[in-house]
């Protein structure tokens, strides 16, 4: 999906700068993960992720231990148990399992609190820095602006360039000028 954003960008581009007579879009870079690292407060914010990354991390392995544990016991008396005690021991390792997984899933899973806790102490410096891209591209007459880290993406537009209401026009629909 992201693909296509860039191609239909890349090809407004391609066709704006061909239509529009005598107008040149200019466009700029910068790399986040750099700017990111030279703001004191971040390198903070990244000790405390790190820290509760590091606990949670042992957590996994303590409780993956534990699940080696019961199992290696399981198999040196598999067969002293009975069958209702095999039984047991294989749903409290299982359970035991799932416990670790849920917790895995807790603390670092897409919705889980390590990606919580970053973006809410990211936040801020982010606001910080698009609010700075922006004046920046203003003032200097840029009209796209492009983050490079990673992935590239599109951090400020010129509003001229919005073809919302006309593309909703062409749809025959009603759009929500603001």
């Amino acid at each position: 999906m992201r693909l296509i954003k860039y191609l239909l960008f890349f090809a407004f581009l391609a066709a704006s700068s061909s239509n529009v007579v005598g107008q040149n879009q200019t466009i700029g870079f910068f790399e986040s993960d750099y700017i990111l690292e030279q703001i004191p407060e971040y390198e903070g914010i990244q000790q405390q992720l790190d820290l509760l990354s590091r606990q949670w991390r042992e957590e996994i392995r303590r409780l993956e231990s534990e699940i080696q544990e019961l199992e290696e016991d399981y198999e040196a008396k598999e067969i002293l148990y009975t069958e209702e005690i095999r039984n047991q021991r294989k749903q409290e390792i299982s359970q035991k399992k799932q416990a670790k997984e849920r917790y895995a899933e807790q603390k670092f899973g897409p919705e889980g609190e390590y990606f919580t806790r970053q973006r809410s102490l990211l936040e801020p410096i982010q606001r910080q820095l698009f609010a700075a891209v922006r004046t920046v591209a203003q003032r200097q007459g840029i009209d796209f602006v492009f983050d490079r880290s990673g992935d590239i993406y599109l951090v400020y537009a010129n509003n001229q360039y919005n073809l919302n209401d006309e593309i909703l026009e062409q749809l025959g629909i009603e759009g929500d000028s603001e």
